[in-house]
Formats: C-alpha cells, sequence, structure tokens
C-alpha cells in the first residue's frame, strides 16, 4: 500500500467507524427512546438519525456515486427544522434507509482510488477547483465524519 492509499483507507476507516458507532447507539433505541429531545426545545433523536441519513444520502451525487436513494429525506431533516414536516418516516424506515444508504455509500467508495478521492466534487466546477483542489472528495468524506460525531455528542446529551 502506497501513501496514498494509505491516507484514502485511514479516512474511510475513520467514516466506518463513525458510522457504526452512530448505528450502534440509534438502533439500540426503540420508538420513545427516539421521541425524545436532546433537550427540552431541541432535536429529537429521531431527528438527528433522519438528519444523517438525508446527508449522507446526498453524498452519492456529491462524490459522483449516483443519485440520492431517498431524496425525500432532504425537505424533512436538512431544509426544515425538527417538527415543521408533520408526517417523517418511521424509526423502523429510518433504520432501513440508513443500512441502504451506508451499504450503497460503502460500495462507492472500494470502487474510488486515491486519485478519484483527490478529484474535484460534483458542486464545484472545473474552474473553481483548479483554482482551490482542497474542494475534493475527499474533504467530503472528512467533513461529513466530523458532521457524525457532531451529532453523536448532542444524542449523548438526550435522556435515556
Amino acid at each position: 500500500m502506497n501513501n496514498e492509499q494509505a491516507m484514502v483507507s485511514t479516512a474511510v476507516a475513520a467514516w466506518k467507524q463513525n458510522v457504526e458507532r452512530a448505528e450502534k447507539l440509534f438502533f439500540a433505541l426503540d420508538d420513545t427512546q427516539l421521541d425524545a429531545a436532546i433537550a427540552p426545545g431541541k432535536n429529537r433523536l429521531i431527528y438527528l438519525l433522519g438528519h444523517l441519513v438525508a446527508v449522507h444520502d446526498g453524498m452519492r451525487p456529491l462524490l459522483f456515486l449516483g443519485e440520492r436513494l431517498h431524496p425525500g429525506l432532504e425537505a424533512a431533516f436538512v431544509a426544515e427544522a425538527d417538527r415543521v414536516v408533520a408526517e417523517i418516516p418511521s424509526a423502523t424506515e429510518l433504520k432501513a434507509m440508513w443500512t441502504e444508504v451506508h451499504d450503497s455509500l460503502l460500495a462507492g467508495f472500494a470502487d474510488l482510488s486515491p486519485s478519484d478521492w483527490a478529484s474535484r466534487h460534483s458542486v464545484v466546477s472545473e474552474a473553481d477547483f483548479a483554482l482551490n483542489p482542497l474542494r475534493n472528495r475527499l474533504a467530503i468524506l472528512l467533513s461529513r465524519t466530523s458532521h457524525i460525531g457532531y451529532h453523536l455528542g448532542q444524542a449523548q446529551l438526550a435522556p435515556r
């Protein structure tokens, strides 16, 4: 394994670790526990679960891995705050979507070479990428890995 492969493997391993930690936390909770707010007036755990599924599903087009699998989640869990959208998917549905999205991402990650990871993501133009090559696919993976950790920290505050 060369240095570039080792760096990408390290980043993907950190992603997997955070996804597994989040899955362990959310999948162990029942519907009542997931309906608990982190603190009075704050997001519910089910909202955080849906938010992570929606954001991670959005990685598919960002990384040129295909279209979103669940585009409807964007409105309920990214564009709007918790409790604004009246009907959201059930915990069971969100957990199934979680598995589907993360399985598809890992399969897509396996097909990317280190040079693919260093190439632009879909939201940056070729011209802008030439000016700032740090706007690459690996940067998306790293930022989304941090994003999971942030929400895991929030989830720890919820009463059990």
